[in-house]
């Protein structure tokens, strides 16, 4: 996941690179707003994602619970 991210994240460093050199500004400038921007969506798109993850987790434990599963195994009833 940690890939996905870092690739979306320079996907958009070199789309922005691109964007600002079109419209005739010195190289440092576009650099450093393309580092800007490319550490903000990075930085933004981590977040979404471990979020996204944490909320998976706890869905499944979540319905794991409700499964039971001690009653499902072999020889864990009084009578077996």
């Amino acid at each position: 996941m940690n890939k996905i991210v870092l690739n979306l994240g320079l996907l958009v460093f070199f789309l922005s690179v691109i964007f600002y050199s079109q419209q005739g500004l010195m190289i440092e400038d576009v650099l450093l707003r393309s580092f800007i921007l490319f550490f903000v969506v990075t930085l933004l798109l981590g977040i979404i994602v471990l979020a996204f993850i944490k909320a998976i987790n706890k869905t499944a434990i979540s319905k794991g619970k409700n499964l039971n599963l001690n009653e499902n195994i072999v020889g864990s009833k009084e009578n077996e």
